[in-house]
């Protein structure tokens, strides 16, 4: 194992306090802070140590990919690490979104080749799948409700404009297609009337508050509609969401530990200034009710647990060691990526050991041994998954 050195993105809807916090700098930071990358996602690749300066961890496995991927994650994947870690801090809410699976990547991939690169969906031919993991309360949109609770809460504002979405809500998951499009078409010139009408509407209760917060941020977006169709998700330290293709989402407040895909792809559907593809956002979307969208932790072995995902780009442990439980030992296949939450850790794969404390992250080969973590603290530990 090797010291990591991830770079923070610094985009509009970040925390000016949660990475700063947990990498001990002074707080508030000088811009917001949304996100650690801690992997070899070519957009911004974490670092390590080499000959008295950094090199890219993309540089080390395209020159020894045997020894950093293994044998069987080239042969599935190629040269690249399969997945990204992050940290990511919320202090406003994301756009809403959803990613395509893997033949929607290809084949979106191939097809906007010969368009103009602000035109393309699709910027590279992988899927993105998503897991993320609280460090702190946090809330989200994640998935479609039932849609007749979905009907009650737009009739309840008494907006006539809306009674065809109520419509098509009231006629099940079938009519789901139709609603989003109904909203995501609406004329340009009548948007911010209809955004206003239903945020100023004397109603009270969360999806009224959420109405109103939404509309305050993006006051002519009908993704503020859209978003009282999903479920609103509060998660507590150690729970997760889990988001599969197709699933429309968006992360409203809060911090957490987020492993995905490495991929780009992203159609989004509202809340944000950028360019919305409806019909190709409508061919991706799975309008299907999310009855459950919270992943709760499973244990491994004393000390170790994940949230088990159906994908084999990735997974996602959390070791925890201290006086009850002074070392554990985890043995995942492939490259590992491994971060540090709380207290101090040690982790040793045979070929070097890192001691890391919160904020910092290590990595591994897939050459290396197994990993054994002493200490007191909380890690995670990223990997390929099973396939």
């Amino acid at each position: 194992m090797e010291p990591l050195y991830g770079p923070v993105r610094n985009y509009a809807w970040g925390s000016r306090s949660a990475i700063a916090e947990l990498q001990g700098r002074p707080v508030p930071s000088d811009e917001p802070e949304a996100e650690l990358w801690l992997g070899a996602h070519p957009g911004a690749p974490a670092t390590v140590d080499r000959g008295g300066g950094r090199v890219a961890l993309t540089d080390l496995l395209l020159a020894e990919p045997g020894h950093w991927l293994g044998e069987q994650v080239v042969g599935r994947f190629g040269t690249r690490l399969p997945f990204l870690l992050k940290v990511l801090a919320a202090d406003a809410p994301l756009s809403l979104q959803a990613h395509p699976d893997r033949e929607q990547a290809r084949a979106g991939h191939a097809a906007d080749a010969d368009r103009p690169h602000a035109e393309r969906n699709y910027v590279d031919p992988h899927h993105k799948p998503e897991l993320l993991v609280a460090l702190s309360p946090m809330e989200a949109l994640c998935g479609f409700r039932e849609p007749g609770e979905a009907a009650a809460v737009l009739a309840a504002f008494g907006v006539p404009a809306l009674e065809p979405v109520v419509a098509a809500l009231r006629t099940g998951t079938a009519g789901l297609r139709d609603a989003v499009r109904l909203l995501l078409t609406w004329p340009a010139e009548e948007r911010d009337g209809l955004v206003k009408a239903v945020a100023s509407a004397p109603v009270a209760g969360p999806d009224a508050a959420l109405a109103a917060e939404l509309a305050a941020a993006y006051p002519a977006d009908p993704g503020v509609l859209v978003a009282l169709l999903l479920n609103r998700v509060r998660l507590v330290r150690g729970e997760a969401i889990w988001m599969p293709a197709g699933n429309l989402h968006a992360y409203l407040r809060g911090t957490g530990v987020e492993i995905m895909a490495a991929s780009d792809n992203v159609l989004r559907g509202g809340l944000t200034p950028k360019r919305i593809d409806v019909d190709e956002l409508l061919r991706v979307l799975r309008f299907e009710v999310l009855h459950d969208p919270v992943v709760r932790p499973r244990p491994v072995v004393p000390g170790v647990v994940c949230w088990p995902v159906p994908v084999d780009d990735f997974a996602l442990h959390r070791v925890t060691v201290g006086s009850e439980l002074p070392e554990v030992t985890l043995s995942p296949p492939g490259p590992r990526v491994v971060l540090c939450c709380t207290g101090t850790v040690t982790v040793d794969d045979g070929a070097g050991a890192v001691s890391l404390v919160p904020g910092q992250a290590a990595v591994g080969a897939a050459a290396g041994g197994p990993l054994r973590f002493v200490g007191a603290g909380e890690a995670y530990v990223a990997t390929c998954g099973s396939s």
